[in-house]
Order: structure tokens, then sequence, then C-alpha cells
């Protein structure tokens, strides 16, 4: 779409334009040249020049939840008889449009404006304003019979609009977008943990030969881990339930009818089917992200899981034939163009970067949420622009590493036996049968002789016969001892 030409100057009429294209509005600062099928009006006209920085849209779901509150806090200013209900109808209906996507087009601005968000609620007033103004047979831009200012922002200001919005978001997004993939990537390890569990392999620990353990066993520790991520978010987003909206400016409520806010986040959470609720302390929600920051850092835990978990399959599948190769990656078609055949990690490539990228966000939000000043924190945008952001990634990430590495992944067999075979870890279950000097011998001599450390202890050393060799050290006996269920969710 394209953008408003504005030309400051002393406030005249409304003009009509020649060009058929174009349509030209006045306020306080002048007139403003908008194009003829925008919604919005002369106050984002404005702030495309004056915020003309970056590429960074407002998301779609921060559009979506102003939309949900436009909705809410319409209903509950119709039921107080602060708007007429044939006002109110006009504008529910616009907002519909708005919560559907069909009006994305009309939300140009980017994350880079005022602190406190100003321009986007300016922007959701303005679309709506229009949009009902249309439904109603009227003309586009003439603020009548929907003022944007008088009838869709009543009761609010951009302070508790904008951060009650944040919250609808990020709480919305990670509910309702997030845990699900998370969920489906979790009861996918389980059921790689589950079919490789009688795969008796050599564990590693500093990157070292170590105690056998079963693959999946070591799976299993990644499916804890996700399960520990599921319940860290639900915790975490329990905070933004918490809505700062009927706090106004400041926190006092000043132009807000008495409990609006407790209506409104009531109305919001039979539209969202959420548990939303006023905030108790509207000064702390306006002055303060904490809330957000909180949630993020359990979106920068996961990410830190996901990142262990697939540097590791990397490293396990690494190879094939010339690295540890103990699992198999599922080939995709989308590899090396110089040479044939080689299967990379381009899922657990795709998603470190994912990963990598929601860590700088944390610390953004983290700086972000820091600062601000007084009254309100003045750091709206970009805090929820990067929260949404390691939301959409994280679970786009995660839906396709399920689905092309995770659940395509299969053991290599052989390359596991080959390694258990040749490993002196065994050792450890030797110590407390003939000592703990003779099991050090017995494995200088296996790597002296460069034999196995069967061969040493029974034939060479002749410490122990065939029978109790084998009885004493079989990986499998050292495996499955105290290995405890999976958590089933």
């Amino acid at each position: 779409m394209a953008k408003a030409n504005v030309k400051d100057g002393t406030k005249t009429s409304r003009s009509k334009s020649k060009d058929p294209s174009i349509r030209k509005e006045t306020d306080f600062w002048g007139e403003v040249t908008i194009p003829a099928g925008a919604y919005y009006g002369s106050r984002v006209a404005r702030a495309l020049v004056h915020f003309d920085i970056g590429e960074e849209r407002m998301p779609r779901s921060i559009i979506r939840a102003f939309g949900i509150l436009k909705k809410a806090t319409t209903t509950i200013n119709a039921e107080l008889n602060l708007i007429s209900k044939d006002k109110a109808n006009l504008i529910i209906k616009a907002t519909e449009d708005v919560i559907s996507g069909d009006l994305d087009a009309h939300f140009p601005l980017t994350v880079w404006q005022s602190g406190a968000g100003a321009q986007t609620n300016m922007n959701v007033n303005e679309v709506i304003a229009n949009r009902a103004i249309e439904i109603s047979g009227g003309q586009i831009g003439t603020r009548t019979p929907i003022h944007p200012n008088d009838d869709v922002n009543k009761s609010q200001s951009s302070n508790d609009a904008f951060s009650t919005a944040m919250h609808i978001a990020a709480a919305e997004e990670v509910k309702r977008v997030l845990l699900p993939v998370l969920k489906k990537l979790r009861n996918t390890l389980e059921k790689k943990s589950n079919e490789f569990t009688n795969i008796v392999k050599v564990g590693r620990t500093h990157l070292v030969d170590a105690a056998p353990l079963s693959l999946g066993q070591e799976i299993s520790a990644y499916v804890q881990q996700i399960d520990n991520d599921i319940d860290r978010l639900e915790h975490s987003i329990l905070g933004l339930y918490e809505l700062p909206i009927g706090g106004t400016a400041v926190g006092t409520g000043l132009n807000a009818p008495k409990d609006f806010g407790e209506k409104v986040s009531r109305q919001i959470s039979k539209i969202t089917k959420l548990p939303f609720v006023s905030a108790n302390n509207k000064f702390e929600s306006l002055a303060s992200h904490d809330a957000l920051v909180f949630s993020h850092g359990a979106l920068k835990t996961l990410a830190c899981t996901l990142l262990k978990l697939s540097n590791d399959i990397i490293l396990l599948a690494s190879g094939p034939r010339c690295g540890i190769g103990e699992l198999k990656l599922p080939d995709n078609d989308l590899n090396s163009l110089i040479m044939p055949g080689k299967v990379n990690p381009i899922q657990c490539e795709a998603l470190n970067m994912v990963c990598a990228q929601v860590l700088g966000n944390d610390t953004t939000i983290s700086f972000a949420g820091a600062s601000g000043q007084l009254q309100l924190n003045t750091f709206k945008p970009v805090i929820i622009y990067n929260y949404l952001q390691s939301t959409h990634l994280l679970a786009a990430a995660c839906k396709l590493f399920e689905k092309y590495c995770l659940a395509g992944l299969k053991p290599n067999k052989d390359k596991i036996s080959e390694y258990l075979n040749n490993s002196l870890i065994v050792a450890m279950a030797l110590a407390p049968h003939i000592g703990y000097e003779a099991t050090a011998n017995a494995v200088q001599v296996a790597n002296k002789h460069n034999i196995s450390l069967k061969e040493a202890v029974t034939v060479k050393l002749k410490l122990l016969s065939e029978d109790e060799y084998e009885r004493i050290a079989n990986p499998a006996n050292m495996v499955f001892r105290d290995f405890t269920t999976l958590r089933k969710r």
C-alpha cells in the first residue's frame, strides 16, 4: 500500500481530491493525503513519515489481540451506556474483520515507533472506525458516525490498551501455537525412546567413552527436558493472564468507569476462552513488563534445551562412516550440491539458528524490561515484537524438526555394536570383583596389545574365566538397573 503524503499547515476543512486513487484528510496539524482505499487515517499517515524505520511490521498476533480488546471494550462501553448500541454494533462488526485478519493490509506501521505503542493503537482505532463507517454506508475519513478516539478508544489510553494487547497476543501464541507443537515433538521423542530401549551403546562424558546406557535411555533425557519446558511455559504465562486494561495512562483509572478493567477482562476471557483477569495493581502493569520478561525466560530455556538436543543429534549422526555415526538422519533431498549422497543435519542447523535468535531476543527483552521511566515502560513494541518472534520461530522450527528429523531418525546398530565391543569402559563392572588395581592393569594390557578387554582379562592375565567375565561385564546388565519409567503426559 502506498504511503501517505503529509503537508503540515493550519487546520482546513476536508476536501475531495480529483485523483480517485487518493483522499485528503485534515487534522489539528494540517492536510494529509492518504491512499483512497486505506482504512487508516491521518494519524497513521503522519506516523508513516515520522517512524519510517526498518521493515519489522507490527506482528499479526498483536493486531488480532487489539481486535479482541476493542471488541471487549466496546461491548462494556455499550453496557454502561457510554456509547449507543447502534455505534457499538458497527464497531463490533469492524473488530471482527480485524480479528479475522481481513484488514491486515491496513496496518503498515513498523515496530519502531513511540515506546507506548500509541501509533499502533491509533492505527487500530482508525481502521476500525473507517471500516465501521463503511459498513454504515458513510464516507471513509469523515469520522462520522464513528470517531476513532471518542468511540473506538473510549475509556482507554494507549498505555493500558497496548499493554493489554501484548498480554493477549503472548498468551494466545504460547497456549495455542507453541505448546501443541512442543507436545507433539515430546511425544515423538518418547516414541523413539521406547523404540530404542533395548539398544545398548557406549555412553560419553567429556566426549570420552563412559559407562554404557541404552539409546532409549539417552533419548529419555530429552523427553524429560521437554516435559520440564512445557511445565515452565504453562507456569510462565499465568502472569500474562493479568490485564492492565482500566489503568488508562498511569494506573489510576482516570477516564475509565469504575470496574471497567474487571468487566473488560471478563469479556476478553469470554472471547478467547483463556482465563484473563484484571491486574491487581495497574501501576505495576503499566510501569513494568516483568511478566513478559519472566515468560520469555521460559522460551529461552526451551531454546537451550533444543540447542542441546539438536547438537547431540549432530554429534551422534556425524560421519557417518568417519565420525560417531550412531544415528542415521533422514535424507530430505536438500543436501550437498557438490558431494552426492551426503546427508547434512540441515533441520538441526535451522533449529540451532532459531535458538540463537531466541537467546538474542532474551537479551533485548531483559534490557527493555529493566528500562522505561517511572509510571511507564516505554519499550513495549520491541518487547512484544521479540517475544512473539521467539514464539513463532520456535513453533515453526520445532514443527519441522519433528517432522523432517526426529520422526525419521534411525539407529545405526552395526556402528553402535562395534563401539560397544571395542570399548574398555566395561572395566567399571570388573573392579568390584577383581579389584581396582587389577582392573586398571587389564585395561593397560588391552591398550598395549590392541586386544579386547575380555581377552586381556581371560587369556593374557587369566583373572576370570570366560563365563565369569560374560556374567560380570555384560553391558546390558550394567544398563538396565534403575531406569525410571518415563513420565507420561
